[in-house]
């Protein structure tokens, strides 16, 4: 079975070797056992159901929860030779009718389908009618009614025992914990499944977490050494998504907004051209994520606090799926742990399941004020064990400054008491240091005895004071009224005097900012870089032609590989891993073309394809040019060239206020006849636009008058 197993790995999927439980996992479910299956975002989790149901007769049917996962899936295994399909809402009644009769003559390997359609008794009878070998259960732990993806036609999953008690079934998830792992066994009934539990680790993934601080600014700072890389950036809220989408496109970030708000329309166009361009940032709430295969997302930044830690590891998890280095960054505050309580606190649900969401809450702001190493204390949540300090998240990097905080702890938990446990952060800070304003007079805070006591401190250092307390749980949040601070029961020991407190100490912006060495940039030196955009441009141009995400023709690491190794010939491509028998047959002689330089011909069109694509994904030429390593003269010419081929828009090419395109378009049609050469309007431009502009306006005209 394994031999099989082996074959089919290296001639379908072209890797040599299996990872981890694979192996035992797929030999499992190909013998017709059950299996639970806990394996991290990128731990090649499909290889496990996918190798089986090549293996088994009949028809696998994956259980997927969105649509966007599903189309992925299937032209990835489209692309592999494998025949599959997705049968969702998106199909017409002819096309669902085409696929059903596909089914029945076996011609199909690969069902996709939702859990919604799946349960409808019209699909399990019809099901029953056909030969299944497997049933494969992904994303298990939306069955979980505590957690953050809850879905509850998971729950009438379980009926598949029953209907198909001779078909094994495997559930699949990369976010459980114990808790969620008991009840992915109790409702899918999957008690005589084998648990295969991988490690939560994801190595390749730096994780920095930093106190907010003009959070604007500081996502700047970090986006700034990993320019052309592909990104998430979550926020909370539906306004905070667009704004910060407009503040980065404004900066010369390519950026997308996404979230239940926009069109469906809009947001589908949007996570295409995420999947399908490269160097892209979707900028979202959680409402996207699930369904995001992209292997070469290259960071994942939090400009808000998830409200979890299985909600953090999940979409930092999007970072690295390739195994390449990737980077989890997150700006935090007080702010946030106000907005996510007083959330909660008006959430619908009962006592039991807020408390429940509670202690998720403060294992979350446990994390982010954490003294010892980040991923040994996100790995404990999930009942793993990291024996030795990872050396690959900020505290290990930077290393942590504490300070002995009780006395100061005192103070500010005493002002807290004294003014009446109803006043915020900046009102108790103001009374620490003595600040006589109108709004401390009006209260008559200047009479306190804590009144002036606190300026041994800073403000930012009693700001992070007080964060660190609500974060430890020796100060609430009063969620009756405008979110002041409160005492909490556990502060009691340390206003008597009974215990100390050790805080850990804010580093200065300068010193957080040390690159991971994840950006994409980094992943190829200077002398392969040339080599390394030319495979990329081939990919992408493939891509296109097969109308599949570039990664779907190779990811990054593959490429990566060919650059390394430098395979000269059929026989060499084959041995490059992710190249398998038919990829192999398809694109081999074309990608070893690019690597043996004998495509010297096609570089101009390469590189005239790039730019189209980089102007299409917003970047203005100054930034096309930093990418493509030639001047903006060259730029403004390719890109003329390109409007003038209708290859591109003008607007998609240059961002020029209306009234100043209106007076460029008058002078070049203020004669009769023919279009005037640039140079007879320039003198009129000088010192306000680029002749390279004037090109391009020049050329969209022309174009308009040929059509």
């Amino acid at each position: 079975m394994l031999d099989q197993a082996q074959r089919i790995l290296k001639d379908v999927f072209g890797y040599d070797a299996f990872r981890g439980n694979q192996a035992a996992i797929i030999e499992r479910v190909a013998s017709g056992d059950d299996a639970l299956v806990l394996m991290p975002t990128g731990g090649g989790k499909s290889l496990c159901f996918q190798v089986p149901g090549l293996l088994r007769d009949g028809l696998t049917v994956v259980v997927s929860p969105l649509i966007a996962l599903m189309d992925d899936q299937v032209a990835t295994l489209d692309e592999l030779g494998v025949a599959a399909v997705a049968l969702n809402s998106t199909l017409d009644a002819e096309a669902q009718r085409s696929i059903a009769e596909r089914i029945r003559r076996g011609e199909i390997k690969f069902l996709y389908v939702a859990p919604e359609r799946l349960v409808q008794p019209r699909m399990l009878d019809f099901l029953q009618r056909v030969q299944v070998g497997l049933f494969a259960i992904d994303e298990a732990h939306c069955v979980s009614q505590w957690g953050h993806d809850f879905r509850p036609e998971y729950l009438q999953l379980g009926q598949l025992a029953e209907l198909f008690p001779q078909v094994p079934r495997i559930a699949l998830t990369a976010t459980a914990d114990m808790r969620t792992r008991e009840e992915i066994v109790q409702r899918l009934h999957l008690q005589n499944a084998e648990r295969f539990l991988s490690s939560f680790d994801r190595p390749n993934i730096f994780y920095r977490i930093v106190p907010k601080d003009q959070p604007r600014k500081q996502l700047l700072a970090f986006l700034a050494q990993r320019k052309g890389d592909a990104g998430i950036v979550y926020c909370l809220s539906r306004k905070k998504v667009e704004e910060v989408a407009g503040f980065l496109s404004e900066q010369g970030f390519p950026a997308l907004p996404y979230h239940a708000g926009l069109p469906s329309e809009l947001r589908a166009y949007n996570q295409k051209r995420f999947l399908n361009e490269e160097g892209l940032i979707m900028v979202a709430t959680i409402a996207f994520g699930m369904g995001i295969d992209k292997p070469n997302v290259r960071f994942v930044a939090h400009l808000d606090l998830p409200k979890s830690l299985e909600a953090y590891y999940q979409e930092t998890g999007r970072a690295g799926r390739d195994g390449l280095p990737a980077d989890a960054w997150m700006a935090y505050g007080l702010q946030d742990m106000i907005f996510l309580k007083q959330m909660l606190a008006s959430s619908e649900g009962d006592e039991r399941h807020k408390r429940v969401e509670q202690h998720k809450l403060d294992a979350m702001l446990a994390l982010c004020e954490e003294t010892r190493c980040r991923r040994q204390a996100l790995l404990a949540y999930f009942d793993e064990d990291l024996p030795n300090p990872c050396g690959h998240c900020d505290n290990c990097v930077d290393g942590v400054q504490t300070w002995d905080a009780t006395e100061p702890a005192r103070q500010g938990l005493s002002a807290i008491y004294r003014s009446g446990q109803r006043y915020g952060v900046g009102h108790l800070v103001d009374v620490l240091l003595g600040r006589e304003n109108d709004k401390i007079r009006a209260s008559g805070h200047q009479h306190l005895a804590v009144f002036g006591m606190g300026k041994a401190l800073s403000e930012g250092d009693w700001r992070t004071l007080f964060r660190q307390l609500v974060a430890r749980g020796l100060a609430d949040v009063d969620l009756d009224g405008y979110g002041g601070l409160r005492l909490s029961d556990s502060c009691r020991p340390l206003l008597r005097g009974e215990v100390s407190l050790e805080l850990r100490r804010d580093l200065k912006p300068q010193q957080a900012i040390k690159a991971s060495g994840s950006s994409a940039s980094q992943l190829v030196r200077q002398d392969e870089r040339e080599q390394w955009e030319a495979l990329r441009t081939l990919r992408r141009k493939l891509a296109e032609e097969h109308s599949v995400p570039p990664y779907v023709i190779f990811p990054d690491a593959t490429l990566l590989e060919m650059l390394r190794s430098k395979p000269a010939s059929m026989s060499d491509m084959a041995q490059v891993s992710g190249v398998g028998a038919r990829k192999l047959e398809r694109y081999g002689e074309a990608f070893l073309e690019v690597l043996n330089g004998a495509r010297s011909e096609a570089a101009v069109v390469d590189l005239r394809h790039e730019l189209v694509s980089l102007a299409r994904a917003g970047m203005t030429p100054l930034q096309i040019a930093a990418q493509l390593k030639c001047t903006e003269k060259n730029v403004y010419s390719l890109l003329a060239e390109a409007i003038g081929r209708q290859h591109l828009s003008l607007e998609q090419a240059l961002d020029l206020p209306e009234d100043l395109l209106g007076e460029i378009q008058d002078a070049f049609l203020d004669g009769e006849g023919e279009l005037p050469p640039v140079s007879a309007i320039a003198e009129a431009f000088v010192g306000r636009v680029d002749d390279g502009v004037l090109h391009c306006v020049r050329a969209a005209l022309q174009a308009e008058f040929e059509v």
